[in-house]
């Protein structure tokens, strides 16, 4: 049976941050066993993640542990690259098998169509992120992030991260009611140009969850919003779609990851 479980917008600064262990032990318990199919990670995971750096590994190996456990039991894995994790793939693709993503993507779970995305080119309005998006992808800044040092990106990194902060999208910086326009107006537009039945989004702080409408056809709009507030996942199985709030008590404490981190280099 398919079981497919969505988390966006975690923000983790260190592995031992009260977020980070309930991350932790919500991964935890996902493992030992088939009850997930796939684990998708919808971006700003971390607060900060560039391109391969041993200095990202080591500050977050107990939680790139628990994430190869799962790899290893057959969980099929996505990460979807957000404002505050960049140039994914020369560690989580190249090393770790992690399926990237760069944009947007569709996928198939348990009979649904469903289109996911971290959701940071949902307002067409927003252009000063939108050139901050297009500037930090460009094939010199790529080159530059890959090549560097792994101390100098993080001190540019947590500069470029304020920065994305600042321009992150206008939606997080106005009132609810207009950041839920913002999102449902996406999710139409993105219909419009090719059906699904869930479009799971994150990047805006704010949780929504609606029924759409779009002719005589119905969709679900999703968005996670954000574990600084109110900490969720997302499930879809064959029984439906199901937002869950998370909590120490429902996870259970978090078991101590092995150490292989280092062995899937």
């Amino acid at each position: 049976m398919e079981r497919a479980y969505f988390v966006s917008d975690l923000h983790l600064t260190d592995a031992e941050q009260p977020r980070a262990r309930l991350f932790s032990s919500f991964l935890d318990s996902l493992a030992g066993g088939s009850k997930a199919s796939h684990l998708f990670l919808l971006g700003d995971i971390f607060d900060l993640w560039v391109a391969d750096h041993r200095y990202f590994v080591d500050k977050y190996q107990a939680i790139v542990e628990r994430i190869i456990r799962l790899r290893d039991e057959g969980v099929e894995i996505h990460f979807f690259e957000g404002n505050h994790d960049l140039h994914l793939a020369p560690y989580w693709a190249a090393k770790l098998g992690i399926i990237v993503h760069g944009g947007p993507s569709y996928v198939n779970i348990a009979g649904r169509v469903v289109r996911l995305e971290h959701g940071d080119q949902m307002d067409p309005g927003d252009q000063g992120y939108r050139f901050l998006r297009w500037f930090l992808r460009t094939p010199l800044i790529r080159f530059l992030a890959c090549r560097s040092p792994g101390s100098l990106i993080a001190g540019i990194g947590e500069r470029a991260s304020s920065a994305s902060r600042k321009y992150n999208s206008q939606a997080n910086a106005i009132a609810e009611t207009e950041a839920v326009q913002i999102i449902r107006s996406h999710a139409l537009r993105a219909y419009r140009q090719r059906p699904f039945d869930v479009i799971v989004s994150g990047h805006v702080h704010v949780r929504d969850d609606c029924e759409m409408e779009e002719g005589v056809s119905r969709f679900r709009c999703i968005n996670l919003g954000t574990w600084l507030d109110a900490p969720c996942y997302l499930r879809i199985d064959d029984s439906g779609v199901d937002l869950v709030e998370l909590s120490p008590a429902e996870t259970g404490p978090a078991t101590q990851p092995r150490d292989r981190a280092e062995q899937a280099l």
